[in-house]
C-alpha cells in the first residue's frame, strides 16, 4: 500500500490492476461502503453497483438470501452475510461481491446479538470469507467501523490475489 493511501483508494487501485469488478450488498451501513468507494475518481470502472437491502424481504428479493437462512440464522449472521455477498455478485455480474449486515444501534440488540454486532462477507468465485465484529460505538460510529472493516476485508483479499 502506498503512503497515505486511504483504504478505498488502495482497493480501487488493486481492483484496477487486477481488472476486477465489484458489487455491494449493504444493510446496516446503508450505502456507506459504496459512498466511500465512489468518492474515488475512476471508480466507475470497477464498482458496478450496490444494493442497500435493509428489510429481510429486500434481502430475499434483491440479493437472493434464502428465507430459510433468515429464519434459521437471522438477518445478522455470517450465513446471511455470505448469501448477501453472493447475491450482490450475481445480481450485478461482478467478479467480487462484498456485503455488510449488522445491528448499528442504539436499539435492536439482544443478549445473543448485541448492538454493534456486524458481519462482513466477501464472495469471489471459489473464495468466500466472513468476518464477525462487535463495535461499541454509537450508531454512526458503528456504521463507519463496519464500512472500514468491509473495505479492509476486500483489500486483504485483493492483496493476497497478487
Amino acid at each position: 500500500m502506498m503512503m497515505d493511501e486511504r483504504v478505498e483508494e488502495a482497493v480501487g487501485r488493486l481492483l484496477t490492476e487486477r481488472k476486477l469488478t465489484l458489487a455491494l450488498g449493504e444493510s446496516c451501513t446503508g450505502g456507506l461502503v459504496a459512498h466511500r468507494l465512489t468518492n474515488v475518481p475512476g471508480s466507475s470502472s470497477y464498482v458496478l453497483g450496490g444494493i442497500v437491502a435493509y428489510s429481510n424481504e429486500a434481502k430475499e428479493r434483491l440479493l437472493g438470501v434464502r428465507h430459510a437462512t433468515l429464519e434459521e440464522h437471522g438477518a445478522v449472521s455470517g450465513e446471511t452475510a455470505i448469501e448477501m455477498a453472493r447475491g450482490a455478485r450475481t445480481a450485478l455480474g461482478a467478479d467480487v461481491g462484498l456485503s455488510v449486515t449488522g445491528i448499528a444501534g442504539p436499539s435492536g440488540g439482544t443478549p445473543d446479538k448485541p448492538v454493534g454486532l456486524v458481519y462482513v462477507a466477501l464472495a469471489a468465485g471459489s473464495v468466500e470469507r466472513v468476518e464477525r465484529f462487535v463495535w461499541n460505538g454509537d450508531r454512526e460510529g458503528n456504521k463507519v467501523q463496519s464500512a472500514e472493516a468491509a473495505l479492509a476485508l476486500l483489500r486483504e483479499y485483493l492483496s493476497e490475489r497478487g
